[in-house]
């Protein structure tokens, strides 16, 4: 069984332990792993054979962040590869993340809290900024870098004798509240991140109405309230200390507060192991854990408008457009 599974990752989280435990599913893929840099890909392809020695691992250097990197790193897999079987698009960024004190109190007082903690809804913003492509970083680095990538690997993704699958890492934080077709990058607001999950949730139903005639499938997940480098961010850390056992026992009554990054992956490897075909591509698969640590996978239909989705991957393809025009350099 040759399937070939590219996994976005980093030394710790949800990406690392997804590669574990697609190993543990099945140890015969061959798992090519995508990080920032050289010295990250080798890091974590040590921590990953440190557990699977015999595992067939292999490293792509790609910024999704970058798209001269996503570029040159579409051109090497082509190179190297002849088809892709699953593609787990989970990078993703929340920079300069801020708490809403005065907006979690008032969701106390009206009985809301416990949605407000589960979501982030009204209670987190952000501060986005350009990169050096001139695009939003949020956007750029949590959805456009990702299509971008899909867009420069579809020869690999279509048209296989078994169909191919994008699995994109999306969130309960995704709203329609916070994004916008007349600022698709989330410039003016202060929900970048929610802005560019909800973009996730619509692009994922578009590509399911034009490929998967094709033989290409593409579904969205939610890890749940994972506690990693992105998380800790948004607090100092002696608070997460002190709030950690009233986690757990949130936990009971919030079953997305999956906490680790094995749980969090869940959902991902759930879907591993289904035929896209029999999935409803208007559905988000949720990562949940029980109080007592069980987990499991539950399915929500998702709030997205399909004109809306269709909208957003014209203007997607005509932002794809100028970019290759400007690095034309880089294309076969």
């Amino acid at each position: 069984r040759a399937e070939l599974s590219l996994t976005s990752c980093r030394c710790s989280g949800v990406g690392l332990a997804l590669c574990r435990r697609l190993l543990e599913e099945d140890g015969r893929i061959h798992l090519c792993i995508a990080c920032r840099n050289e010295q990250k890909s080798e890091a974590t392809r040590d921590l990953i054979l440190a557990t699977h020695p015999a595992a067939q691992v292999s490293t792509v250097e790609v910024d999704l962040g970058n798209l001269a990197s996503i570029l040159r790193a579409a051109r090497e897999l082509r190179c190297r590869f002849r088809r892709l079987d699953f593609v787990y698009l989970n990078a993703g960024i929340m920079p300069n993340p801020h708490v809403n004190f005065k907006a979690l109190w008032h969701g106390l007082l009206t009985g809301k809290v416990l949605h407000m903690l589960t979501t982030a809804e009204g209670i987190m913003t952000q501060t986005d900024r350009l990169n050096g492509d001139g695009l939003q970083e949020v956007f750029a680095t949590n959805l456009f870098g990702h299509f971008m990538l899909v867009r420069q690997l579809q020869s690999l993704l279509c048209g296989n004798e078994k169909p191919s699958r994008l699995i994109w890492t999306s969130s309960s934080n995704a709203r329609e509240s916070a994004f916008s077709l007349s600022d698709y990058q989330h410039a003016k607001g202060q929900e970048s991140y929610s802005s560019s999950k909800y973009a996730t949730d619509l692009t994922s139903v578009v590509l399911n109405r034009k490929f998967n005639g094709q033989g290409l499938y593409s579904s969205v997940v939610c890890p749940g309230l994972v506690m990693s480098n992105m998380t800790y961010r948004i607090l100092p850390v002696f608070l997460w200390k002190l709030l950690m056992p009233i986690m757990w026992l949130i936990r009971f009554f919030a079953k997305t507060y999956t906490l680790t990054p094995y749980n969090g992956a869940e959902a991902h490897v759930w879907l591993f192991k289904q035929k896209p075909e029999y999935l409803d591509s208007l559905v988000k698969y949720h990562s949940c854990t029980s109080g007592l640590g069980k987990c499991y996978v539950e399915t929500r239909k998702m709030d997205v408008d399909e004109d809306t989705a269709e909208k957003l991957y014209q203007k997607l393809l005509e932002l794809e457009e100028q970019t290759l025009e400007k690095y034309h350099d880089l294309l076969d």
